[in-house]
């Protein structure tokens, strides 16, 4: 199957140059980009872009999808009461059938926004991925060492699994929640899985100065330090949200090539403290966006996520350019996704179509500091259009998406009632 896109300004995130052309795609690839495509078709589909602009989808290296289900349930509470007060004790509740049900409901947002990837942290990784690979959602998988359902040799098989297969729209790492929630047995038993199966790890870190200060408490380190020094990214990884790293924090993730995954929305609605993302950027640490999950943020938006970046940053040691790599290059490379970061040929055809009528030069900067999730026109994932002009191309509908959803919160908190 061949898809033309026609007429188009062309953006591949290499460098910051736009120029006029079309991009042809075969099956699930880029097969080729340029002005004469004589020779490759003929095309089931020719999309006129009028003009408009063609660049890769936007990543999200950090999600709890299936947490659509506490949207909205209280805010102006601090991290540690919001997690132990209202959302353990709901999460208690959850089947593996309820995420299928629930990652649906965030995937019809991510392709209206433009996310064509998802870093996927939550209970019941099969069934993630299970609802992405029916959805056409490409997603990196957390999976997490429990004792009584995911041992370490679980663990490894599941990285083999989704990994080894040709051209695999889901993928998994392994990691945990936090240092703060994890025993001496998660701790251990993680790093031999990491050590067996030579992934890389993730976690959440340094998100508020409590965290840190406990985990010195704990450990004589800060989480960082901490997590390094058990060998715990020694086949790279990178952490979620670093708000409050300290030097040698910085310095551990410049030297170790780890990626710090800020998540402004999440920490502005739970008031974890700002990244200082200036300083990481000078120190010449890798930097991406991402959204976090939709109870701690109402809004599973890159632009979002980009503009607080800014607000908090501004343009004085950060370009626009380097700001849309957030969203795009470097989240793809925190997840390993070597195919899929530019628009190349032979690259994933991940691809979004960007409404730029309204901007007469300074397209990047305008993107950046005025985008929104209404410029998307269209989103390509694996080849495949899932959302075009505000209609989407799935197996169900998103009536019985969101009831299905509804159902499974509508269920959870008649037990919280029990």
């Amino acid at each position: 199957m061949a898809i033309l896109l026609k007429n188009a300004r062309i953006l591949t995130m290499k460098d910051d140059d736009i120029f006029d052309g079309n991009i042809v795609v075969k099956d699930n690839r880029i097969a080729y980009i340029g002005n004469d495509y004589r020779g490759y078709g003929p095309f089931e589909c020719e999309i006129d872009c009028n003009k408009n602009l063609l660049m890769p989808g936007f990543k999200n290296p950090h999600a709890h999808s299936g947490m659509v289900f506490v949207r909205d349930l209280v805010k102006n509470v601090s991290l540690q009461e919001w997690l132990f007060k209202y959302i353990f004790p709901r999460e208690d509740h959850l089947i593996p059938e309820d995420i299928y049900h629930l990652n649906k409901v965030a995937y019809l947002e991510y392709v209206n926004g433009g996310i064509t990837t998802v870093f996927e942290h939550y209970f019941f990784p099969d069934s993630s991925a299970k609802a992405a690979e029916e959805f056409g959602m490409r997603t990196l998988l957390l999976g997490t060492y429990d004792v009584r359902k995911t041992g370490v040799e679980k663990l490894v098989e599941r990285v083999h699994y989704y990994n080894d297969r040709k051209d695999p729209l889901v993928r998994f790492v392994i990691g945990f929640h936090a240092e703060y929630t994890a025993d001496e047995e998660l701790l251990e038993k993680t790093k031999e899985a990491i050590d067996i199966a030579k992934t890389p790890f993730f976690t959440h870190m340094c998100e508020t100065q409590k965290e840190v200060d406990e985990c010195v408490q704990r450990h004589g380190l800060t989480p960082a330090e901490f997590f390094y020094k058990m060998g715990l990214f020694n086949y790279g990884g990178g952490g979620y949200h670093c708000s409050h790293f300290t030097d040698e924090e910085v310095k551990i993730f410049k030297e170790n090539n780890l990626t710090i995954v800020s998540c402004p929305g999440s920490n502005k609605q739970l008031a974890s403290g700002d990244a200082p993302l200036n300083k990481y950027f000078k120190e010449g640490v890798r930097i991406a966006l991402g959204t976090d999950g939709p109870a701690s943020n109402d809004r599973l938006d890159m632009f979002y996520e980009m503009q607080l970046a800014v607000s908090n940053n501004g343009f004085s040691v950060i370009s626009p350019f380097e700001y849309l790599k957030m969203i795009t290059v470097n989240g793809a490379i925190a997840m390993g996704l070597k195919d899929a970061d530019v628009l190349d040929v032979n690259k994933y055809a991940d691809i979004i179509l960007l409404d730029i009528s309204k901007y007469q030069d300074n397209i990047i900067p305008n993107i950046v500091k005025n985008g929104s999730v209404k410029d998307v026109k269209m989103t390509m994932i694996n080849g495949k259009i899932l959302y075009q002009n505000g209609e989407y191309f799935l197996k169900e509908s998103i009536e019985e998406i969101n009831k299905k959803a509804q159902d499974v919160k509508n269920r959870i908190e008649a037990e919280m009632k029990k």
